[in-house]
């Protein structure tokens, strides 16, 4: 990835890569986002972006198989998190959800995925020790809770399904407390662009709406030039 896109990229918001999408493929319609309310440890955080690394973990029952399988697989799993791509994601779904109870994002794990020189987590599950996570970490997850619960992982770099939106191993993700959306490869040439005028064009209302004296005939006029900067 360019590293001027990749700079761009982590100083923007996610609605705004959202709205770029669209600008870059010329058309609304864009789907590839996460459904419903999400929570984020450092909510003031920039955006978390970077080529996904997946897994499958449950809690709310004990591992079935033999403790040297789960343990293997654990190594595993860390094993595939520290290696790849980077910039890089971890992005876990947990198939108790809706009843997850599992907080496996807590101070020492997401201190380990850190270390691994991961950016951040993606998770439909839970996480805990708000205040002990590690700053330029942030964990978007879909409840807080008190407890590991029987946490365990049950497989490694398959698709995972993220509050509807589903993402491979390997996906580009760009998230933030609003959410999180897989980046479609084809539209990467075009988008560094697409969001530079999509920002410019968001101006013309914006500076506008900004100043003193904004009635609706200032409206009207900087609505005007907005539409026409957009076809």
């Amino acid at each position: 990835m360019d590293n001027s896109l990749l700079t761009l990229l982590k100083q923007v918001d996610t609605p705004t890569v959202c709205n770029a999408i669209e600008v870059a493929q010329g058309k609304r319609g864009f789907d590839g986002f996460t459904r419903g309310t999400m929570l984020a440890s450092h909510p003031d955080a920039p955006a978390i972006m970077g080529y996904a690394r997946t897994a499958r973990i449950a809690a709310v029952a004990p591992p079935s198989e033999a403790p040297e399988v789960i343990k293997a697989r654990r190594m595993d799993y860390y094993r595939h998190m520290a290696e790849g791509p980077r910039p890089a994601l971890a992005v876990i779904e947990d198939v108790d959800f809706p009843h997850c109870i599992g907080a496996y994002w807590g101070e020492i794990n997401t201190t380990v995925h850190k270390g691994f020189g991961l950016s951040g987590a993606l998770t439909n599950g839970v996480m805990r020790d708000l205040g002990d996570l590690p700053d330029g970490f942030p964990v978007i997850a879909g409840s807080i809770g008190p407890s590991h619960g029987f946490v365990h992982v049950r497989d490694i770099a398959k698709p995972v399904t993220v509050f509807g939106l589903t993402i491979a191993d390997g996906d580009l993700v760009h998230a933030d407390r609003h959410g999180a959306l897989v980046i479609p490869p084809e539209v990467l040439p075009a988008l560094q662009t697409a969001i530079r005028r999509l920002l410019d064009t968001e101006k013309l209302v914006l500076d506008p709406a900004r100043q003193d004296g904004f009635d609706f005939d200032k409206f009207e006029a900087a609505w005007s030039a907005f539409e026409a900067a957009r076809t």
